[in-house]
């Protein structure tokens, strides 16, 4: 498997061939250049980052590498140890650090691992910044042996602590209703830093909370994607210990899920309906999801009188249209919530913060919840495009829809008149499509997918 390079930072397979996996010398050579970066930015200021790092058992000879690099480059670098994607991020922003890299690989399996980089924002950063990164990168102006400045490493334990003193802070959440729900919740922390940072969080909600898989080794004990296929073990966990839900996140935790009291899955894609419905009754503002994300949240914020927005796929396009617009919450559709009185960036402790509040307001059970929301049903496939062009394919899906709404702004959408619709997006790393659709069954759902593969699969 190639080495995926994006604004997201580098990913790959830990195993494999020297041009292709993430091995030390892409580590040192995509440090170097990062940071080489941020010294362009600053010209003759000192430049100080963070870096934190998931479960994986690959993530502390990494943070290594990078700190011996930052070192020798002569800046100041804080190692935060065990921490999460948006835990690391508030910490830039709050310790106002140039930039900062996450080592994670979200919710591939152990054998990956990858740099996720950050601006002084804690922001992932631009692909303007990131073409500059890769310039440095592909002109291979570094030589590890002039360097020989002297930096300093810093270490701090304390990032994911204070996280969640910002969420605890923030007034949308009910601490006190929450509090005296005295809430049962199982936690599945996918042996990664969900298990540290959930139970941490609800702890200081006098939640009592049953701990599965929440020992930070690495060792994912089932595909650490937070799907429902995933999550059998969590929910037969609720059930035996009769609890009032089930909480699940990716490695870095920034994506959420949950399972409510029957054992039943919520659905990814309505955690952040849930938590704009809460924030929504509590501030009214503009709503923002990308193009594969359910429809049900464009209709909750045009019922409540507000306007929803849609953006490309990706948390850097819908930050930028959150910022726009000045939307008072948004996220995508795989459980990332992105709320701005925080962070711009996707956070599953800020989400499990509203969802609880929002649970506690409404003084009802999960899957009461759950009901007050319309049920849609999505489809994901993918369709091999080596022996066709991408464009060929849309001209032909453009023709054959002319009478729907079709929108280009990130592949290829399709709003059927009927409200169901199909999004198609060339993958950044294969000869493939990704096809989603959506619609009020999972049988119609399906067959607009293939309906679409038929057409294609006819050129």
């Amino acid at each position: 498997m190639p080495l995926i390079k994006s604004i997201s930072g580098i990913r790959g397979t830990l195993k494999g061939d020297v041009d292709s996996s993430l091995n030390s010398v892409v580590i040192k050579n995509f440090t170097f250049s990062f940071i080489q970066h941020l010294k362009d930015i600053n010209k003759n200021k000192p430049v100080s980052i963070a870096v934190g790092r998931d479960g994986r058992a690959s993530g502390k000879k990494i943070c290594k590498i990078i700190c011996e690099v930052s070192f020798k480059m002569g800046i100041k670098i804080i190692d935060l140890g065990f921490s999460t994607t948006p835990s690391v991020e508030v910490f830039i922003e709050q310790e106002k650090l140039d930039g900062g890299i996450m080592i994670s690989a979200s919710h591939n399996g152990v054998e990956w691992n990858a740099l996720k980089l950050f601006n002084s924002k804690g922001e992932f950063i631009s692909k303007d910044d990131f073409d500059k990164i890769n310039s440095i990168i592909e002109k291979k102006s570094f030589n590890y042996k002039d360097l020989n400045s002297s930096g300093k490493i810093i270490t701090n334990s304390h990032s994911i602590e204070q996280h969640i003193e910002l969420i605890l802070s923030n007034k949308l959440v009910n601490i006190n209703k929450i509090k005296n729900a005295k809430f049962r919740i199982v936690v599945d922390g996918i042996n990664s830093t969900g298990g540290i940072a959930v139970p941490l969080l609800l702890e200081r909600l006098n939640i009592d909370v049953v701990k599965l898989n929440c020992e930070p080794d690495g060792n994912f004990i089932h595909d650490p994607e937070p799907l429902e296929k995933n999550l059998v073990e969590l929910s037969k966990s609720v059930l035996e210990h009769n609890a009032d839900l089930g909480i699940a996140v990716d490695p870095d935790v920034d994506r959420l899920a949950f399972i409510d009291e029957m054992g039943k899955y919520f659905g990814e894609e309505y955690t952040l309906v849930a938590c704009a419905d809460y924030v929504l009754n509590n501030n009214s503002g503009p709503t923002v999801s990308n193009l594969s994300s359910t429809k049900a949240l464009k209709e909750l914020t045009e019922s409540k009188g507000c306007n929803y927005f849609y953006s490309a796929v990706g948390e850097v396009n819908v930050v930028e249209i959150m910022k726009s617009k000045n939307a008072v919450i948004g996220g995508e559709g795989n459980g990332g919530i992105i709320l701005p009185s925080i962070h711009y960036g996707r956070d599953a402790l800020i989400g499990i913060a509203l969802f609880l509040s929002h649970l506690v307001e409404k003084n009802c059970s999960v899957s009461n919840l759950r009901k007050q929301y319309p049920s849609y049903y999505m489809a994901k496939k993918k369709i091999d495009i080596s022996s066709v062009s991408f464009e060929k394919i849309f001209q032909k899906l453009k023709t054959e829809f002319s009478d729907c709404e079709i929108i280009e702004i990130d592949g290829l959408k399709i709003n059927f008149k009927d409200s169901s619709w199909v999004h198609l997006r060339k993958s950044n790393t294969e000869e493939i499509i990704r096809i989603y659709s959506e619609a009020d069954s999972i049988l119609k759902s399906n067959q607009i997918a293939d309906k679409v593969i038929n057409l294609v699969d006819n050129l």
